[in-house]
């Protein structure tokens, strides 16, 4: 078996309006209603399919828990710009801008959390250094 990529990945939120919202205003996703009551906020090729708490959580999902989402997304608007703008939407960002190492090479990053916690890492993947 062979994995080429991420389609989706799923969040458990408390609200899924309130999350809508959050990640519409501060990320710019596209939030869609994918069938009554069930939503996934969109970007690029990619979506965050939303479960809310006692109203739409999978029966399959074994341990549904708003607050345990840890992900990195990509941008590549310049971080100066992206720190701006989360501090004009009002999130605290709690670390960064850091160095950490991505999937393609090396990110710089900042971190903050959305309305329920899940921690969010939003990143610029930095050029390859040449040795010298």
């Amino acid at each position: 078996m062979h994995v080429d990529s991420i389609d989706h990945f799923v969040l458990v939120v408390a609200d899924v309006a309130r999350t809508c919202d959050f990640y519409g205003r501060v990320l710019g996703m596209e939030a869609r209603e994918m069938s009554p009551g069930r939503w996934a906020l969109h970007f690029g090729r990619q979506k965050i399919n939303l479960q809310q708490v006692g109203v739409s959580v999978d029966p399959l999902a074994r341990n549904p828990t708003p607050g345990a989402g840890d992900f990195c997304l990509l941008t590549s608007l310049p971080l100066d710009d992206v720190m701006d703008h989360l501090k004009r939407q009002g999130v605290a960002i709690f670390s960064g801008p850091v160095e950490r190492i991505g999937a393609a090479g090396t990110l710089r990053s900042v971190y903050f959390y959305d309305p329920d916690d899940n921690m969010v890492e939003v990143s610029n993947l930095l050029p390859m250094r040449r040795e010298a």
